[in-house]
């Protein structure tokens, strides 16, 4: 069932994640938005960059398919000319690994809230990564680095978590998914009643 990527699935990966490339690149000046209301709410939608792995996998379900959609929504950002320049590929990449991995450990059998949040969680561990190395962060009292990653965890698991988990039943509910994933056992016996 879960064999390689086909070519339409990685296909359907780059359409949705240049989608929510557009998305991230409209996001960003909303991002700076909010900054100035201080106490890092913008952290609290940050998870929107986080999204694209999680929506693509729901949809296709098989190993790879995060990284791929991570890479493609940030190169699709990158394309339109993102204020975060080349670095939004190496953001990209190091989400799409982190949640990769989360999927991974669960055999990319599971669906649900939680594993799907974990995922975005590890995005989000991966982008802190980053900004730690960059250092974005790493200069913050003790509180503020505690509320800056309590947001931005808040915000991986309500984007990539919740919306994504949304987003997808929505897309089942237009039988959009059925098309792209093999039918189950239980589809084919009800074939042969």
């Amino acid at each position: 069932m879960r064999k390689g990527l086909k070519l339409t699935d990685i296909l359907v990966t780059i359409v949705v994640s240049i989608g929510f490339g557009i998305l991230y690149k409209l996001w960003g000046p909303l991002y700076y938005a909010v900054k100035p209301f201080g106490l890092h709410v913008d952290q609290l939608i940050y998870g929107m960059w986080f999204i694209a792995a999680t929506v693509a996998f729901l949809i296709i379900r098989k190993p790879g398919v995060a990284l791929l959609a991570e890479i493609a929504a940030s190169s699709g950002e990158f394309l339109m000319g993102s204020e975060f320049g080349i670095e939004v590929l190496v953001y990209g990449i190091v989400q799409g690994v982190f949640a990769e991995i989360i999927l991974m450990a669960f055999r990319y059998k599971r669906t649900d809230l939680m594993v799907i949040s974990l995922a975005g969680i590890s995005s989000c561990i991966g982008s802190l990564i980053l900004d730690f190395y960059k250092g974005y962060i790493g200069d913050l009292e003790t509180w503020n680095l505690a509320l800056y990653i309590g947001f931005r965890f808040i915000g991986a698991i309500l984007f990539t978590g919740v919306l994504a988990i949304m987003i997808n039943k929505a897309l089942e509910r237009t039988g959009v998914t059925s098309l792209l994933r093999p039918g189950s056992k239980d589809d084919f016996d009800a074939l042969n009643q």
